[in-house]
């Protein structure tokens, strides 16, 4: 087997026996991951991510069931884990063969493809599972656009598609407006915010423009999105790829009733998990989905992980394990 490998001091494409993977009930072949926020963190040596050491990067897999002690799944069949540990206290998805616990797996949802399935990964149930948060809180299109930072990455380009589709306003944010609006305007924004509008710290109070908010970013910028939020709006946090701080007041929560939701992608339930994927299907347009898809494979994740971190790819990346 093959593997990019976590060491104490390098982080490296490694030939691997199966020995070195622990007992589990489920062995997979893998066929595809992608690439995330967290992984990019993962394989250029960042802390945050990685909990333990040696560990098999990738936060997602999607693969074939070898063998299986577990009724849910048989020999062939497709299978989709995402989150659930992977990448931080149990190894991942970048790798040809892996062993896992699949209390959290899903087989492949009806209506994706394995190659869909995997691109979108984690981001793009993670942006379903914010979308959820927005309307179950009592959002509605009526009342205003939606904000979704960081909109040219994972989370927030599909978080901007299930907007649209489901008949809300996007206002996307991003730090690129002149080159990437045309882009986001593809996936359903009808507007494009430049990211200098959040970058300084703003009162706690601001005029109220946005019914909700999906933030990726975190920092300042999620404060001052905070801080436009119209009363009684929910605010869906599920990211920190700008800063995990929050310098923000209470006066929006306790003056306008603004929620302020986390959004857990990592030990959501399976459940929530088969509801996302539902989201998902409804407002995924497959036809944008691969075009805003690139796709490499397991010996260019180190790399494309920097260029991610250098704000260098949008959109989402499918990574070919095999």
């Amino acid at each position: 087997m093959r593997a990019i490998i976590v060491n104490e001091d390098s982080v490296g494409l490694q030939e691997l026996d199966e020995g070195f993977l622990p007992d589990e009930p489920v062995t997979v072949d893998v066929h595809y991951s992608d690439l995330n926020y967290k992984d990019a963190l993962a394989v250029t040596g960042r802390p945050g991510v990685v909990r333990q050491r040696p560990l098999i990067a990738g936060i997602d897999l999607v693969g074939t069931v070898r063998t299986s002690s577990d009724e849910r799944f048989t020999p062939g069949q497709w299978i989709v884990l995402n989150g659930a540990g992977l990448s931080e206290t149990r190894h991942g998805g970048y790798t040809t063969l892996a062993h896992i616990d699949p209390s959290l797996a899903v087989a492949l949802p009806e209506g994706f493809s394995p190659t869909d399935a995997a691109a979108l990964g984690t981001a793009g149930y993670t942006a379903a599972l914010a979308v959820l948060r927005l309307v179950m809180e009592g959002c509605t299109p009526d009342q205003g656009p939606v904000l979704v930072t960081g909109a040219t990455g994972g989370v927030g380009s599909v978080a901007t598609m299930l907007l649209a589709s489901a008949g809300f306003e996007v206002a996307a944010l991003t730090g690129r407006a002149d080159e990437f609006g045309d882009y986001l305007r593809s996936l359903g924004a009808q507007q494009v915010v430049g990211r200098d509008e959040f970058g300084a710290t703003g009162r706690p109070l601001q005029k109220a423009l946005y019914a909700g908010v999906v933030d990726s970013v975190g920092g300042v910028v999620l404060a001052n999105a905070i801080a436009r939020t119209i009363p009684g709006g929910t605010v869906a946090a599920c990211g920190l790829a700008g800063s995990a701080d929050l310098p923000a007041s209470v006066m929006p929560f306790i003056l306008r009733g603004v929620t302020l939701a986390g959004i857990d992608s990592v030990w959501a339930d399976a459940d929530d998990r088969a509801d996302a994927w539902r989201v998902l299907d409804r407002g995924v347009d497959r036809g944008l989905l691969s075009a805003m898809t690139r796709t490499i494979g397991l010996d260019d994740v180190i790399a494309a992980g920097q260029q991610l971190l250098d704000g260098r790819l949008h959109g989402r990346t499918l990574v070919e394990v095999r």
